[in-house]
């Protein structure tokens, strides 16, 4: 799919054609509409492929008069089994000289904010500006994810407390799985941004400079939450690794407590089954006394034991 985007009065509006200096929004693209990229707008063919390639990493690349843009987004979603997972999907920016393209595999809340006009003041006719923008707001978004990942595991280990439950279990590996996502991520846009900033590859302009600085600075807040979050994730894990490993230890215990107890009166009425003449106190209430008294004992024994 194939939108076509300008700015008036400071909002963004949808056109049916191209205009110069609009923005060209791609989603999930056709075979014909790829063609269509390459042939009728001249994008380069391999920009092309990179942007909607799941596996690229970010990047900033020039060819000619083109530039592309590889920054990894953010992205939620809810499995089958309703837990929530967090991962990242590439997103490729190109800017040309007429035109400026974002072109995804798939639809991301960063493209639907933009094209809502979530995204305050965009203005694709400033090429530099828009991708700084949009650029900014990836990185607030990764802070917004991470913030939840951060209520989801605290909410988790609550009711961990209470009781141990697989879904919670799987929730909180999916979690720390996303966290490692981010992190990879994260570490790869900086890098990016940082190309840009040293203004090398794209033209930078003064008014730009501190909505640059504070992409920078989103970043490496986001980088550096995803590693305290990592940690604390890591370490919660390992916790209730170990609380579960002493309940099945205590579980055994107990299964052996009952196995040792239950095969006392079994010994005893066992010996006084057989067919022989030399038992002592050859009387029904003899072996049953015995093998009560006999158990009483051995449960104190084992009990003081344990406590030990």
């Amino acid at each position: 799919m194939i939108n076509f985007y300008t700015s008036e009065n400071g909002s963004l509006c949808q056109r049916d054609e191209p205009e110069t200096g609009c923005w060209i929004s791609v989603v999930d693209p056709t075979p014909e509409e790829v063609r269509e990229l390459i042939e009728v707008y001249g994008l380069d063919s391999g920009f092309v492929k990179s942007s909607i390639d799941e596996e690229e990493s970010s990047r900033i690349e020039r060819e000619d008069d083109q530039t592309l843009i590889i920054i990894d987004t953010p992205v939620s979603a809810v499995d089958d089994d309703k837990t929530r997972n967090f991962y990242t999907m590439p997103m490729g920016i190109i800017i040309t000289e007429e035109y400026v393209f974002t072109i995804s595999i798939k639809e991301t809340q960063i493209i639907k904010e933009a094209e809502r006009g979530g995204i305050r003041n965009l203005r694709p006719s400033f090429k530099t500006r828009f991708v700084l923008q949009l650029l900014l707001r990836i990185a607030a978004l990764f802070l917004t994810y991470l913030k939840q990942i951060d209520k989801i595991s605290s909410a988790a280990e609550q009711e961990l407390h209470d009781a141990m439950k697989n879904e919670l279990l799987m929730q909180l590996l999916a979690l720390e799985k996303s966290l490692v996502y981010f992190s990879t991520s994260l570490k790869a846009n900086e890098g990016t941004i940082e190309k840009i900033f040293r203004g090398r590859v794209i033209k930078l302009y003064e008014e730009d400079q501190d909505l640059l600085e504070d992409v920078l600075i989103e970043m490496k807040q986001a980088i550096e939450m995803a590693s305290i979050y990592t940690g604390i994730l890591s370490s919660m894990m390992d916790g209730f690794s170990s609380v579960i490993s002493n309940n099945l230890n205590m579980v055994m215990w107990r299964l052996t407590i009952v196995t040792i107890l239950m095969q006392i009166p079994n010994i005893i009425f066992a010996l006084y089954g057989i067919n022989t003449v030399d038992l002592p106190v050859p009387y029904t209430w003899f072996p049953i006394t015995l093998a009560v008294i006999l158990t009483l004992i051995a449960s104190v024994i084992l009990n003081k034991w344990k406590k030990k």
